[in-house]
């Protein structure tokens, strides 16, 4: 996890001349001389061909001389000039595409420098009118659309209307399909994701949105070239890891989906009673097949080397019972039962864990269950293993907080760092765990580069927002 590939970190790879802008752009060389020959064939808006002869000279004029004032960082002139060629000619010579481009850096550039919110939104407005009158005069495929949904995304999101944004995007996978733009993946990704969580998108429109993007993953992994490879790479860890949020939707993610994810998890650990029962609990939240033969080697292993003698009749018999048939936010009910009936802060605080654990692996819900977690420590203050659960948590939360590379996705291991090494504290038993785990994520966080360009200092004071909400202490990686 490095700063280069931060929350912007999909534009650097088709990043414009202009280095003040967040606007992706297919990389450009200099365009040929314009109006060689007369080519009206590809556009149906006005070109410079079909001026009066009064004016025609003068555009030509322009065309040549914004580019130059540009190039010298006079945006004023630049833009005078510009809009005197844009207005009259928006098709140039029925090729060009480029003085949209330098439009949409011109106004960049004036958004980015003026501080009244008004005169702001007037120039989103523009930059936007630019994009649509590109896509008006000249046929697109839907990378300009990408391109505009994009960067209403990252850089205009105040001044945009995330609902039209969010329909770009689609109409662009749907438009494209495996072969959507790279650069639109993760924003798109997350944009559906918490409108399925919020209930503002059909869920079954936003499973096939969600197989759209594994396809789109997928097709680009596999035939990327180059430096977009490392791109694919930092997508295809992001959006899958931020979608499998909605695996506490059942019946969302079919039984494919889980024993491709998590089947080879068992086979890995067979001997861990713990992970064979939660991948065994995953696979029956799935509706899996009985006879499904990873079932069947999954249920056996669970009965044979894991078998738990069930409770005598009562609230808990009925808890457990409800999680063995996958039904999590039953038996949640059933434990909280059970602990306000019991008595005993051990047992409380055991099953107060449970429930943490089942928000965590199976239900998604983190702050729920750090709720719990917390609740267990109260009960049992010795304990370890709630604090070791919401180091996990946290340290889970990369996809959640940010792009899952970068500033904001690295931050989240130092409080994570920080639970792991309280519970060593209280709880010399996790010891061995704590510190795998700390060996672990000390690597992915900032570097001392991440943190000077923040004009931060190591050992100062910070506060991790996103849903962890809670200060901890800057430490680099190096």
């Amino acid at each position: 996890m490095k700063t280069n590939l931060s929350l912007l970190f999909i534009s650097f790879f088709l990043i414009s001349c202009s280095t003040t802008t967040t606007e992706v752009v297919t990389t450009q060389s200099e365009p040929p001389p314009l109006f060689t020959q007369q080519k009206k064939d590809v556009t149906d808006c006005i070109t410079l061909f079909e001026l009066d002869p009064s004016i025609q000279a003068e555009t030509e004029d322009a065309f040549t001389l914004y580019r130059d004032q540009v190039r010298f960082g006079n945006f004023a002139e630049a833009r005078d000039l510009w809009k005197v060629a844009y207005y009259r000619a928006p098709g140039a010579d029925g090729q060009a595409t480029y003085h949209f481009d330098d439009g949409i850096k011109i106004y960049d550039h004036y958004f980015k420098n003026e501080s009244d919110e008004n005169k702001r939104q007037q120039y989103v407005d523009t930059i936007i009118s630019i994009y649509n009158k590109r896509i008006e005069c000249f046929a697109d495929d839907g990378t300009i659309k990408a391109r505009k949904a994009f960067n209403s995304y990252y850089s205009y999101s105040k001044y945009t209307d995330s609902d039209v944004t969010f329909e770009a995007f689609r109409e662009v996978v749907e438009e494209k399909g495996e072969e959507a733009d790279y650069f639109i993946v993760n924003p798109f990704t997350k944009m559906l994701y918490d409108r399925l969580l919020t209930d503002k998108i059909d869920r079954e429109d936003g499973k096939v949105l969600v197989n759209q993007i594994f396809d789109i993953i997928t097709y680009g992994k596999e035939n990327c070239e180059d430096k977009f490879c490392e791109a694919w790479e930092v997508i295809g860890e992001y959006s899958p890891e931020l979608l499998s949020g909605l695996e506490g939707y059942r019946g969302f993610y079919d039984c494919e989906y889980y024993m491709d994810k998590y089947y080879n998890q068992f086979l890995e650990d067979q001997s861990d009673c713990e992970n064979v029962t939660e991948v065994y609990l995953k696979m029956v939240w799935a509706n899996c097949n009985p006879e499904d033969p990873r079932f069947v080697q999954l249920r056996e292993t669970k009965e044979k080397e894991c078998y738990v003698p069930p409770p005598p009749p009562g609230t808990l018999k009925q808890a457990y019972t409800l999680l063995e048939a996958g039904e999590f936010r039953g038996a949640i009910e059933k434990f909280e039962e059970y602990v306000g009936e019991n008595s005993d802060p051990e047992k409380k605080a055991d099953k107060l864990l449970i429930i943490s654990k089942i928000y965590y692996a199976h239900i998604k819900n983190f702050p729920a269950a750090r709720q719990y977690a917390r609740e267990a420590a109260k009960y049992k203050p010795k304990w370890g293993e709630p604090l070791m659960l919401i180091g996990k948590l946290y340290a889970s939360s990369g996809p959640l907080c940010g792009p899952g590379r970068g500033w904001d996705s690295q931050i989240v291991t130092w409080p994570a760092i920080d639970k792991f090494r309280q519970a060593k504290r209280v709880d010399p038993s996790v010891t061995d765990e704590a510190n795998k785990w700390i060996a672990r994520y000390s690597q992915y966080m900032p570097d001392k580069e991440d943190i000077f360009l923040r004009q931060l200092n190591a050992g100062d004071p910070f506060f991790v927002p996103c849903w962890i909400q809670e200060n901890t202490t800057i430490r680099t990686s190096d």
